[in-house]
């Protein structure tokens, strides 16, 4: 069970860190109508969740083999 929580997760910071402009097409367009553009701060917080993201997968599959 885990190892396919950690695989959907690093699955989930592949796509922030290498597709923040995905993201946040699916946050906002959930929200409103509106085409915009993400900030700089946004783009930045979501490549570095992503990249968090795919870490503590990588943990979660290593200590599923080793435990």
């Amino acid at each position: 069970m885990y190892l396919i929580l950690s695989i959907i997760l690093i699955f989930a910071g592949l796509v922030m860190a290498f597709s923040p402009e995905f993201v946040y097409e699916l946050q906002e367009g959930l929200r409103s109508d509106a085409v915009g553009t993400p900030s700089k701060f946004f783009i930045g917080s979501t490549r570095f969740g992503g990249v968090l993201s795919i870490l503590v997968g990588l943990v979660g599959v290593i200590s599923f083999f080793v435990l």
